[in-house]
């Protein structure tokens, strides 16, 4: 299945300022990494995804590699989570986890998924799409603690965010 293949390298992203990418399949080791402004969809990454990323939006529909988000300082990811593992392969230092609740992250994070679904013809992103009402609520948001005072709109609850030790 394209789905499960790994199709890009490591670090394929590194340091991208712009942009969109989407990718059928799944990334090596350090994807995106630095990134600073790109909208990047994958369907599952090794180790170190997102690692001191500044900026940019990153959406993995599959699993990731330990150490997920070290040093992000920026930016927002999302990850599909069905089995609710993803945060155990996070580096929680300084980021904090919460589910999509809110309109404004729902139409980001749905907006996303849809055009990787046209320009890939994804079958991974159709699924969730088709079941949206549910598929929704196994994705993690994933947004450095600096970021909070920061961004646009409030995180779902950020009463709920789960603030690593």
């Amino acid at each position: 299945m394209p789905e499960e293949s790994i199709i890009v390298g490591n670090t394929v992203l590194y340091g991208a300022i712009a942009g969109e990418c989407y990718f059928r399949g799944v990334a090596g080791e350090r994807f995106a990494v630095r990134n600073s402004g790109a909208q990047v969809v994958v369907e599952g990454c090794g180790s170190n995804g997102c690692e001191y990323m500044t900026g940019g939006v990153a959406v993995i529909l599959g699993k990731i590699g330990a150490n997920f988000g070290a040093g992000m300082t920026g930016g927002m990811a999302y990850i599909h989570d069905p089995f609710g593992t993803a945060e155990d392969m996070m580096n929680l230092e300084s980021l904090v986890t919460c589910a999509v609740t809110h309109p404004h992250w729902e139409a980001q994070l749905r907006g996303l998924v849809q055009r990787h679904a046209d320009e890939t013809g994804s079958l991974k992103a159709k699924q969730i799409l088709n079941d949206w009402a549910v598929e929704r609520l196994n994705f993690v948001q994933v947004c450095p603690k600096e970021m909070l005072i920061h961004i646009p709109h409030p995180l779902s609850d950020e009463a709920q965010a789960v603030p690593a030790e």
